[in-house]
């Protein structure tokens, strides 16, 4: 079995990261084996769902995720059984899916891709437009899938298309990836211009049709010119606090109180940029999560995992295949500050389908009570799926 790159058990031990073996299979869901993802996948579902009973009734929602391969080495073709079984085991009620392309044509290939799964497994899958819809998911234990974009370019000039792409289910769009487009910059852009002209009449589109704007990527001037513009609540689905680590793609507190101050809600990711030159493990998911209770009030603080439901397992060809992605990466210069070719992209004691639950146990040993952690796993999210969508 693999520890993760960049970190060992003796790092793991300095965080506080120790657990008897009852809170190992049991508070921690089974996910908190330090450095054995193998492992923390196959733990049976039983026994994760008694790490929470609470898990079960709560609207649990990840605002950046996929059934499918994301962030991890790619593998073209259709969902395979084991993705479609931790899907339905995910005990998830929604996640935001990215689809699209940098083309018309390319995003609605992908849409249709996803059409085909939900059309293949309608039992574990349900198609999400409204909150009517992720009820019915949940009341169904279905996974519901919303449709949303990373980037616009696919609309080029021609705010047409936001209507046109929003009657084929697209309700969530980010406004920039890492680099600048005709919206404005990404948080890897060194000009860090705001909103183009262009861009405020986009953020009025999406609020006429009820759109959710994300500023994820987006660097900080865009950010605080997207909350501002907007009339309504925004997200930051996937993202962390510059304040506990200080990577471009992280937003400063003065961004996460404005975004708040709207009603908007942060997803916390799960990702190599929470930390400084470490891979990061469950605490500092944790401390991103508290830091942002601490900006932004409870009500406004979720989780963006940024990942694939289905945990990782490194093996010799994953670490290859991760090492050509993130290098492929960087020389197309899209790669973030904290992409390593070594360090991973997930969080080992995190990696299972029910990361979600896995976390809210952790926060509620850490004191939190547990209205606040129904609206960290999910409820804030759905109310801000309410105030946008208006269903």
């Amino acid at each position: 079995m693999t520890r993760p790159a960049g970190a060992t058990l003796g790092e793991g031990a300095r965080r506080g990261l120790t657990f008897t073996r009852r809170e190992l299979l049991h508070a921690a869901g089974g996910a908190a084996l330090l450095g054995h993802p193998w492992l923390a996948g196959r733990l049976h579902s039983s026994q994760q769902r008694r790490a929470w009973p609470g898990y079960e009734r709560a609207i649990a929602v990840d605002f950046l995720a996929s059934p499918g391969p994301f962030n991890t080495p790619r593998r073209e073709g259709p969902l395979t059984p084991a993705m479609v079984r931790n899907a339905a085991a995910s005990g998830l009620s929604a996640v935001n899916l990215t689809v699209g392309g940098g083309t018309v044509e390319a995003s609605f290939r992908s849409i249709a891709v996803w059409e085909d799964e939900i059309a293949k497994a309608p039992d574990t899958f349900a198609r999400v437009r409204s909150v009517r819809d992720l009820m019915d998911a949940k009341a169904t234990r279905r996974l519901g899938l919303i449709y949303g974009f990373q980037n616009v370019e696919m609309l080029e000039t021609d705010l047409s298309r936001v209507r046109l792409f929003a009657s084929f289910g697209v309700r969530i769009m980010q406004l920039t990836y890492n680099l600048r487009n005709m919206v404005g910059d990404g948080c890897l852009e060194p000009g860090n211009a705001g909103l183009s002209r262009f861009g405020e009449e986009l953020v009025g589109e999406l609020n006429a049709q009820r759109i959710i704007v994300d500023l994820s990527h987006c660097g900080q001037r865009t950010t605080a010119d997207g909350i501002a513009r907007s009339s309504r609540p925004v997200a930051i689905s996937h993202s962390g606090c510059a304040a506990v680590a200080a990577r471009p793609r992280n937003k400063r507190d003065e961004e996460l109180r404005a975004m708040a101050d709207k009603g908007g809600v942060l997803g916390v990711y799960l990702m190599p940029f929470l930390t400084m030159g470490t891979a990061p493990m469950a605490e500092d998911v944790l401390r991103h999560i508290e830091h942002a209770i601490q900006v932004c009030g409870e009500d406004h603080v979720g989780i963006g995992s940024d990942l694939s439901i289905t945990p990782h397992e490194v093996d010799e060809a994953y670490r290859r295949v991760h090492r050509e992605f993130v290098e492929g990466r960087l020389r197309a210069g899209i790669a973030a500050p904290g992409e390593d070719p070594e360090v991973y992209m997930f969080v080992s004691d995190l990696n299972t389908p029910r990361r979600l639950e896995t976390i809210a146990v952790r926060l509620l040993a850490r004191g939190h009570p547990e209205r606040r952690v129904e609206k960290i796993v999910g409820g804030n999210f759905l109310r801000l799926m309410r105030e946008v969508w208006g269903d």
